[in-house]
Order: structure tokens, then sequence, then C-alpha cells
């Protein structure tokens, strides 16, 4: 039994793992993060460009 535990303790590819996904979830927060963003700044440029448009004289 205290061998096991004295490996278990000695074990790293779990922390290895858990680190990686740690990682990867910061990374994805950032992304949808960015993404909502300019989608935002987007969606108000084309609204303005389709207020601006509607405003226009036309002949």
């Amino acid at each position: 039994m205290k061998i096991l535990l004295a490996r278990f303790a000695a074990e790293e590819r779990g922390a290895t793992a858990l680190e990686y996904g740690l990682i990867v979830g910061v990374i994805a927060i950032a992304i949808v993060g960015g993404v909502t963003a300019v989608g935002s700044s987007t969606a108000n440029s084309f609204n303005e460009t389709a207020g601006a448009l509607e405003d226009a004289n036309t002949p």
C-alpha cells in the first residue's frame, strides 16, 4: 500500500493534463470575448450604415 501511495504522489501525468486543460479553457474564454467584442462592433457599423442609407435623399 505504501508503494502505491508513493507512485500516486510521484505521478505527474494527471497534473499535466489538468494544466493543459486550464490553459485551453483560458484561451477559449479569450477567444469568445474577442469574437463577442468584434461582433458587436461590426453589428454597430452595419446598423449605422443602414441608418445613413435610409436617411439619404434619393432623386
